[in-house]
């Protein structure tokens, strides 16, 4: 395995290589992408510890996203069976999986847990899901604070998270090595990936600017129905986000010789 560093402008290439790879398998990974966010609420329905399997499951669900944008890509139709591909490479890659899936969970309670230092556990309570979000809290200067610092502490989680999957799966590395490699990656090519998340900020503005447009001409129409277009929109949104993921790692990392289809076009 070979570190690669590109220069920032690769960032909008894995921005139109996710686009065009959802486009060529519209149905089948947003049908993917469904499933495994389907599967994470369903979990969070277990007393106390189903958010937290829940949060566990990330990994996987992004290595499923990966595995299947990485076949429509070779012009091959991911199948819902690619949710469980963590689960099915061996024994050790098992491990390896669960093993990052508690690391995250718990990293991502741990930021949780720091944000509720600042405001008593408002931020936590409505992220979770145990209260509602009401214009009085977020109007709090606590709240916002604890909103902020959430957002700051995530990033370098999910920057030792990013690639953490993918090496565990096609280069077969421990999890903490591959997390230390995909914090370096992110690093190495950060100029990169802030043209990744540029180009996609502007995808989801424009997505959203036309949306707005659609739903305000036909409100008469569809009336209450504008709320469910609107959910399925950010839904397809994040599976092409999620769709994209494949490409910085593969232009990140040199493939391994035994693993010719993570070469994608």
């Amino acid at each position: 395995m070979k570190l690669q560093i590109v220069p920032a402008r690769t960032g909008l290439q894995w921005v139109q290589l996710g686009l065009r790879t959802f486009r060529s398998q519209p149905l089948a990974l947003a049908a993917l992408f469904f499933l495994a966010m389907a599967s994470m609420s369903l979990v969070t329905i277990l007393p106390l510890i189903g958010p937290v399997i829940a949060l566990a499951m990330l990994p996987s669900a992004t290595l499923a996203m990966m595995v299947a944008a990485s076949e429509a890509a070779h012009g091959r139709k991911p199948t819902p069976a690619l949710l469980l591909v963590a689960f099915r490479s061996g024994q050790q890659h098992l491990h390896s999986m669960l093993v990052l899936g508690g690391l995250y969970a718990a990293g991502f309670l741990l930021i949780i847990g720091v944000s509720s230092l600042v405001d008593g556990g408002t931020f936590a309570s409505v992220y979770m899901g145990a209260a509602p979000m009401t214009r009085e809290i977020a109007e709090l200067p606590e709240f916002q604070s604890a909103m902020w610092l959430s957002m700051g502490l995530y990033l370098p989680l999910s920057m030792l998270f990013w690639h953490a999957p993918g090496l565990v799966h096609w280069h077969g590395i421990a999890p903490a090595k591959a997390l230390f490699f995909s914090w370096v990656a992110c690093v190495r090519n950060i100029g990169a990936f802030v043209v990744f998340g540029l180009g996609w900020a502007a995808v989801f503005v424009a997505f959203g600017m036309a949306l707005a447009i659609v739903t305000g001409i036909l409100a008469a129409l569809i009336g209450s129905v504008a709320g469910g277009i609107m959910v399925a929109t950010a839904m397809m949104l994040a599976a092409m986000f999620f769709t994209s993921i494949v490409f910085t790692f593969r232009d990140c990392f040199s493939p391994p010789d035994e693993v010719a289809d993570l070469q994608i076009p």
